[in-house]
């Protein structure tokens, strides 16, 4: 019984960060993927901040939770306020979008987009019981 838990609760939590990643990708206004081939240095802070913030959450959520329900469901909120995160970040440069910078290859831009990400990530995950 140990081992169907064990195996299920990695099938969920593949499932849930590939999830994640999907969302996030499909929030962006440009081809991800496109733009990291164009080795795209700013996607790529941008989006591995994006991968991170979402393992952190489902990590904390794994390890405070048995119940994989419960799991799932402290990793929703902690997804959800990632996406505020990133909108309160757009809402908080009004002198660019940064979609655009993003795009454009802005370092600094998505430097500091994955750290908002990573940071919110932590902060949100001293909450999750």
């Amino acid at each position: 019984m140990i081992v169907v838990n064990l195996i299920v609760s990695v099938l969920v939590i593949i499932f849930l960060q590939l999830l994640g990643m999907v969302i996030f990708i499909c929030m962006t206004p440009f081809n991800d993927m496109e733009e990291l081939k164009k080795g795209n240095v700013a996607v790529a802070l941008a989006l591995g901040g994006k991968f991170m913030s979402t393992a952190i959450i489902l990590g904390v959520a794994a390890y405070t939770n048995t119940l994989i329900w419960f799991m799932m469901l402290w990793f929703a909120v902690g997804y959800v306020c990632l996406i505020a995160a990133y909108w309160i970040f757009e809402l908080l440069t009004p002198g660019f979008r940064v979609s655009e910078h993003l795009q454009k290859g802005n370092v600094a831009v998505g430097m500091m987009l994955c750290m908002v990400f990573i940071g919110t990530a932590f902060a949100v995950s001293s909450l999750i019981i």
